[in-house]
């Protein structure tokens, strides 16, 4: 094996110490006698100075010593010193001599400290430039972050509300621990397992705790962290990567926002030449060719499944997909008491109950109440979190910040209060609606002006065609209230409209729940699996066909409208009492209003 040297300035700078020490004894051994500047004056009198060389500080030549032949000059040299001293000195018989200053250390110093200055500058640089873009050498390797099993610290434990893909994940712990109980009857572990569900749920937090629970090396990388401007660096780092984790096997690999990645290939202007393709199709590769048995796991999370390449889907790569869906209402319970538990809360908080005010929350949601609850009990000066500052994160996290100090004026705050009381009027007279927990005037987040919060009381996954229609009338009893009330209708209803429409939309194009139209569907998928997005294109039924979905939609808002005027017309004394409380209160709770209602 060759032995590897390596370039030192220490070295260089010894090397110039040395010439210079050597240049010095040369001089030293060959040193021409120096005689004082008196002792030359004499001897120029004596005609004892054959020739001379004269520079502006010394006067160098061949002399006539006593001790030599005549004809034989010695060389000597001496300090040149002012005439007019020199002068003087010889008049009262002193001797005198020049003497030239040594400048040698300060030569050497000032050659040296600047060049270690800018030295010192440049590394300093360069140093804070290799930890924000790696060196030329450096390009082709991966940024994966390496965690070992001190670092994670995270448990299946940590980990709630996704029982099921808890279950699915466990197989591939006991084959990280224990390989040779499935090597021994020929099975093999999935290649890859993929993650996938809506943002927020825990994918990410799911791989740290099976990587917590088998004690491996854990290789955490975006998926956006392989490609960059450069061609082929998304390649290389692919094997780089894959080539790491081979030696420290057994370990997962994980690649957040899959996606990023693994886009379908084939599409856009430059498809085919397309530095992610590349990237993509190196990992297709690496996936194809490094052996299960090894104990090399790759995991990825997407919330878009619906763009990832064919591909890396087919069995032999991402073997398994694990659905990391939003937790239902135990589901959501088990991780509030996971999150309170780094949070002071008083001995009787009603977690169910809270469980069941968070519908369609997600793990980061839930995170994110705990602690905006535990803010408002700081700014309170309490000494636990209790109830109202949860129900109030809810309202925070629903409905938008409050905006106390925004002035309204009367008769606008009026026709808030009677709005909002249609809603909850409609909501407590139909039935199967959801309950009304609050009503408020106080206007919150960007647009809101008041708000009416209904809690469900359980999770629902399928919804009668009689609970929509009396949903739609729920909507539009703030429209129909300022109606009965004012005998006229302000701009406050866009948003109850367009949620309106939608629902009956819905019913129409997408459920079958009208008569005329049928039980056809007429939509396109206009959602992606988790993420809203529109469709574009035309439309794949005909003028007469669209005509008559527009006349149905029309047909059904309509109806409930009426249905709404009508509840509105006949409650119109519990909307005064109730108008009149929230004006001077700005809040009333679903029970007092309910009670108003068993009164009239």
């Amino acid at each position: 094996m060759q032995k590897e040297y390596k370039f030192s300035l220490w070295y260089a700078l010894l090397g110039i110490w040395l010439v210079l020490l050597l240049q010095q004894s040369i001089v030293s051994v060959t040193e021409i006698p120096v005689i004082p500047y008196s002792q030359f004056l004499q001897l120029l009198k004596e005609n004892r100075i054959t020739e001379v060389a004269i520079t502006a500080n010394q006067i160098q030549g061949k002399m006539i010593d006593d001790t030599t032949d005549r004809g034989h000059p010695t060389g000597f040299r001496t300090v040149r010193v002012d005439p007019e001293t020199s002068k003087l000195l010889e008049q009262y018989g002193v001797t005198f001599k020049g003497q030239i200053e040594s400048t040698f250390l300060r030569d050497l110093f000032s050659w040296i400290v600047p060049v270690f200055f800018f030295f010192g500058i440049w590394y300093f640089f360069m140093k804070r430039m290799a930890g924000q873009q790696p060196g030329f050498m450096a390009l082709g390797k991966n940024k994966a972050k390496i965690y070992v099993e001190s670092d994670l610290n995270i448990s299946f434990e940590d980990v709630a509300g996704v029982d099921e893909a808890k279950q699915e994940l466990v197989e591939v712990v006991e084959f990280l621990k224990e390989p040779g109980r499935f090597t021994a009857l020929g099975g093999k572990m999935p290649k890859g397992v993929l993650l996938v569900g809506p943002p927020g749920t825990g994918k990410t937090l799911l791989a740290k705790a099976v990587a917590g629970e088998s004690g491996v090396p854990f290789f955490s990388m975006s998926g956006s962290e392989f490609v960059e401007m450069f061609v082929g660096l998304g390649a290389a780092r692919v094997r780089d990567l894959f080539e790491q984790a081979k030696q420290k096997a057994p370990c997962i690999i994980f690649i957040d926002e899959l996606d990023a990645l693994g886009k379908a290939r084939g599409i856009g202007p430059m498809a085919g030449h397309d530095e992610r393709e590349q990237t993509l199709n190196q990992l297709l590769v690496e996936m194809d060719g490094f052996d299960p048995n090894v104990g090399v796991i790759l995991m990825a999370a997407t919330n878009r499944p619906e763009i990832l390449d064919p591909a890396l889907l087919r069995p032999g790569r991402f073997d398994r997909q694990v659905l990391v869906d939003r937790p239902d209402k135990l589901g959501r319970e088990a991780i509030l008491r996971i999150h309170l538990r780094g949070v002071k809360a008083e001995q009787n908080l009603d977690v169910e109950k809270l469980a069941a005010m968070t519908p369609g929350m997600v793990g980061a949601d839930l995170a994110n109440l705990v602690n905006e609850a535990a803010l408002l009990a700081v700014r309170r000066d309490k000494q636990a979190v209790g109830m109202p500052e949860f129900e109030e994160a809810v309202e925070r996290v629903v409905a938008g910040l409050e905006k106390k100090n925004r002035v309204i004026n009367v008769e606008e705050r009026r026709i808030i209060a009677y709005h909002e009381l249609g809603h909850a009027v409609v909501a407590l007279s139909l039935p199967g609606t959801d309950p009304v927990q609050k009503i408020s005037i106080i206007p919150r987040g960007i647009a809101a002006l008041g708000y009416t919060m209904q809690v469900p009381t359980e999770d629902r996954f399928l919804m009668k065609k009689t609970e929509l229609l009396n949903k739609i009338a729920t909507l539009l009893g703030g429209r129909a209230a300022e109606s009965a009330v004012f005998g006229d209708i302000s701009t406050g209803a866009h948003n109850d409209l367009a949620r309106a429409t939608d629902i009956a939309t819905s019913m129409v194009k997408e459920y079958g729940m009208s008569e005329k139209v049928g039980q056809v569907y007429f939509a396109r998928e206009k959602r992606a699996r988790f993420l809203e997005i529109a469709p574009q294109g035309s439309l794949d039924y005909s003028e007469t066909t669209a005509q008559l979905i527009d006349a149905e939609i029309r047909e059904i808002i309509n109806a409930q409208y009426a249905r709404a005027l009508e509840i509105v017309a006949m409650n119109r004394a519990v909307l005064d009492k109730g108008a009149e409380l929230l004006l001077k209160r700005e809040k009333i709770d679903g029970a007092e209003l309910k009670t108003l209602m068993a009164e009239a």
